[in-house]
């Protein structure tokens, strides 16, 4: 395994040098749109400590990523008017991870409407801004 990338585009996020369409945010995490989105509502929720994946995250801050997890979850059901959802996450090249910090996809499903495949095409801002408000509105109404 290698050693974490302090230059990971997640890494950026967090620094504030690059943007995002951030969806919630506590000590310990951030949650904002995914760009290229396989489905509408798909965000990313991510620890900010620096964890290349699963392998060698802290236990303790494991357990504050899935606690924001669920509480993303939620409002993205409600905030997106999902049927279900997908929870993903992915552990070094072989099991499918592109960026090496730590993250968990959520994705709001609906019955018979099927995850669009993950061409690298960007989802326009003022959609992941509209879709982001929908989800931001939930958190607020608990």
């Amino acid at each position: 395994m290698s050693s974490y990338d302090p230059n990971n585009i997640f890494a950026r996020i967090l620094r504030g040098e690059l943007p995002c369409e951030r969806v919630y945010e506590d000590e310990h995490t951030l949650a904002f749109m995914d760009i290229m989105p396989r489905a509408d509502g798909h965000v990313l929720v991510i620890p900010k400590v620096e964890a290349r994946n699963i392998f060698d995250i802290p236990a303790e801050d494991l357990g504050r990523l899935a606690i924001s997890v669920q509480k993303v979850a939620r409002a993205v059901k409600a905030g997106m008017d999902a049927e279900g959802l997908t929870i993903q996450q992915f552990n070094e090249s072989a099991g499918g991870q592109v960026v090496f910090h730590i993250h968990v996809h959520v994705l709001p499903r609906w019955k018979d409407v099927p995850l669009r495949p993950h061409t690298g095409e960007m989802a326009p801002p003022e959609t992941l801004k509209a879709h982001a408000e929908r989800i931001r509105r939930a958190l607020a109404a608990g």
